[in-house]
């Protein structure tokens, strides 16, 4: 199974825009030949928590229908990220676009103390990621709460991918955790982060990809966008920018 981090450089508030820009970065994993693609938190609005309550979207948004285009075209799993409206209020959610199914979501669990004021904790859908249901997802804050990856790893998970938005000091200390992740629980890693500005932060970019050993495979630049490829049979490791 080829997977897939997403390195994008999100406009502050631009919906339109950034789902254009998603859907480059798509075609060009499609191209590839890439079976599961994810995205940088909140990567549809940018992470930007002063503008969640007024860019939230309902799950069915009639905006995201090009996902699942792409997503029964390809056929490729897409994990998006968005404020999410739900009954509760609006939580931090990864929103799944699998091949000629419903929508799904994966929201956060464990929120940073500066995010309580704009999100609520979240209930996700679905459970293990994936054509092989063995990709356990977390976002940002949840790779550093132990708690998070011992579960995923008891739940059976081979691979942990970790949407995120860091600073470079933030993405340093993320690709610290994330290495003995990998290592502690032998599972394949994976980070997609974003470049530019974000919440008023320079982002760190450096998504990177490890093996079950700890050992960096991969790892693109802390500037531009792109994608990172690995093959989990074969452990190969493709870098594409834009």
């Amino acid at each position: 199974m080829k997977l897939c981090a997403a390195q994008t450089k999100p406009l502050k508030g631009n919906i339109p825009v950034n789902i254009h820009n998603h859907q480059k970065l798509i075609h060009l994993a499609i191209a590839n030949g890439v079976d599961f693609i994810v995205f940088p938190e909140l990567s549809i609005i940018g992470y930007e928590p002063t503008l969640a309550d007024e860019l939230a979207m309902p799950l069915n948004d009639p905006r995201l229908n090009g996902f699942q285009t792409l997503s029964d075209a390809g056929p490729i799993t897409i994990g998006i990220g968005m404020p999410l409206k739900t009954t509760d209020g609006i939580t931090i959610s990864m929103i799944l676009f699998q091949p000629e199914k419903a929508r799904e979501t994966y929201s956060k669990q464990y929120l940073h103390a500066d995010e309580e004021p704009y999100f609520v904790r979240g209930h996700s859908t679905i459970g293990l990621l994936g054509p092989e249901a063995n990709i356990a997802a977390a976002i940002c804050y949840e790779l550093s709460v132990p708690e998070h990856s011992e579960a995923a790893h008891k739940a059976g998970a081979k691979t942990y991918f970790a949407s995120v938005v860091k600073t470079a000091a933030g993405t340093a200390k993320a690709i610290d955790t994330l290495a003995v992740i990998a290592k502690t629980y032998s599972m394949n890693v994976v980070m997609a982060n974003c470049v530019g500005v974000c919440d008023g932060e320079i982002c760190g970019g450096r998504s990177s990809v490890w093996n079950q050993r700890g050992e960096l495979l991969g790892q693109l630049n802390d500037t531009g966008e792109g994608i990172l490829i690995i093959d989990t049979d074969t452990q190969e490791v493709i870098k594409k920018t834009l």
